[in-house]
């Protein structure tokens, strides 16, 4: 079997066409994932209802649900390769690549839960990682300090996980507390959006009772964030979904709406994301400004972009994005799904074991 991901161009738009291609026998499938129908979607707002035709665009843009088959071939004059610009971090030469850059540096290693360490899932209360993946986890944790930086609330990642000795970091980074091992085991805690609770609950309350409506739309509550999954909601259902969500916003003018996959957010409308957290505990382990660090961030989902541009504009670290589709990253590597994600890091840890012998 043959995988190869490509970035056709989109030479009027100056977009392009993301397609994922994966060639079994003579079959070929393709995922496709517009990267230029957002330009074109943009004018929309304009237009009657243009913010929610928009937002709508935005779900189904992160959420790609058709797929088609094809056997056609590209002039290569239009072919853009985008593993070439984030090649796989498996790839020959390009994990000797990562390990180079670690080179008298701690590695410090952060990663997302779901999409990275587990499947995405129908039921968001049954994305549990594998056996295989915690002993993985694991293992990399004794080698180097390791964070879990999530969307879900840092007492529900912790249930999934289930590994002591880890710093987890839930609510996408609001959520943040763990045991300094270099200060006698002082406990770190930081949650900048605390006065904001009482607000989220009250959301929360109004949009459980209103999504009843809505087969499959299912509420969770990430302590300082909420998420609306729409995944078992049928596609014809998501502009009503949208509306409703956003109807509720408009009466809380301190919270703001992001979108992931099959599933929008509601969280504080302050300056504060996965970018953040990550500065915030390098600076904690005693890592900041410091060029003795490398820290490398795994994930799956447009949530961890602030985190893989904090690495981009700091000049030092190593972002991989853990996707089949390719898609608009400032990750500087990739992964295809949460198996590559455990090779990679059970590929670490043998590298790491073997420099010190």
């Amino acid at each position: 079997m043959v995988k190869q991901n490509l970035l056709i161009s989109d030479g009027k738009l100056g977009g392009g066409l993301a397609i994922s291609l994966e060639i079994l026998g003579a079959d070929t499938c393709l995922e496709i994932s517009s990267s230029s129908s957002r330009r074109k979607l943009m004018k929309s707002e304009s237009q009657p209802g243009g913010k929610v035709a928009t937002f709508l665009a935005s779900m189904r843009d992160s959420s790609p649900t058709r797929f088609r088959d094809t056997t056609d071939q590209f002039g290569t004059d239009e072919r853009i390769s985008w593993v070439v610009r984030h090649p796989s971090a498996l790839a020959l030469g390009m994990f000797d690549q990562i390990v180079h850059a670690s080179r008298g540096k701690q590695i410090v290693m952060f990663l997302d839960y779901d999409g990275t360490l587990s499947p995405i899932v129908e039921d968001p209360d049954r994305a549990f990682m594998s056996e295989e993946m915690r002993e993985a986890v694991k293992d990399t944790a004794k080698y180097f300090p390791t964070a879990i930086v999530s969307g879900r609330c840092r007492d529900k990642v912790y249930s999934f996980v289930r590994l002591a000795g880890l710093i987890y970091a839930g609510s996408h980074g609001m959520d943040i507390k763990f045991r300094d091992q270099k200060s006698r085991g002082e406990a770190v805690s930081f949650q900048p959006a605390s006065e904001y609770l009482p607000m989220i609950d009250e959301v929360y309350q109004i949009l459980l009772e209103m999504m009843e409506s809505i087969p499959g739309a299912k509420v969770e509550t990430n302590k300082y964030c909420l998420a609306v999954h729409f995944r078992c909601v049928d596609e014809n259902k998501w502009s009503v979904l949208a509306e409703q969500v956003r109807s509720v916003l408009k009466g809380y003018p301190k919270l703001k709406l992001t979108h992931g996959r099959k599933v929008i957010e509601i969280r504080p409308a302050i300056e504060w994301d996965k970018g953040k957290a990550v500065e915030f505990l390098l600076k904690s382990l005693g890592y900041a400004n410091s060029d003795d660090v490398l820290p490398v961030y795994i994930g799956d989902d447009q949530t961890d972009e602030d985190a893989f541009k904090m690495l981009r504009d700091r000049g030092q670290g190593v972002g991989i994005i853990v996707s089949r589709v390719p898609k608009e990253t400032d990750a500087s590597y990739s992964l295809q799904d949460p198996s590559e994600v455990m090779h990679f890091l059970r590929r670490l840890v043998e590298w790491k074991r073997n420099t010190r012998t």
